[in-house]
């Protein structure tokens, strides 16, 4: 029987890994990109396409960030011809950003080489290995998924 305190240790152990793992593994993605483009600004790109068109406060929910944060990086994908502003309907006295055909491509673009950087890595695994990451992958989505907002 394995004890609370060995079991803790255990977990421990483990989130230590991932978190290495994880870490290593975005930073090949990143170097895999073929951009210039910060995570910082890529992230917030890609929220602005799937959430639809939205204001600084909320990309700055959306990124956990604050919203002068959000406000430069807008400004930032802005000048880079990425996202376009236009008038906030539900507030006249702001505005609400919304990805360019420009801004999607690119995104595309980077999945594409990303993916394809996966794909490759996979091959080199056996199929069990592939199943297990697989599984993985689904409880890290899991966990995610059940993460507090806020």
């Amino acid at each position: 029987m394995v004890s609370t305190r060995d079991r803790d240790e255990t977990v421990t152990d483990v989130a230590s890994r991932l978190r290495l793992a994880i870490a290593r593994t975005a930073r090949r993605l990143r170097q895999q990109s073929g951009t210039e483009l910060t995570a910082a600004l890529t992230a917030a790109l890609a929220s602005v396409e799937q959430r639809g068109p939205l204001t600084p406060s909320e990309l700055a929910e959306a990124e956990h960030v604050k919203r002068p944060s959000a406000t430069r990086i807008v400004a930032r994908l802005e000048e880079l011809g990425l996202v376009e502003r236009a008038a906030d309907p539900a507030d006249g006295r702001s505005f609400v950003v919304a990805i360019t055909g420009e801004g999607a491509a690119l995104l595309r673009s980077l999945r594409k080489r990303k993916n394809a950087y996966l794909a490759r890595r996979l091959r080199e695994l056996d199929a069990g290995e592939v199943q297990t990451l697989e599984r993985a992958a689904g409880i890290l989505e899991r966990m995610l998924d059940a993460e507090p907002r806020g």
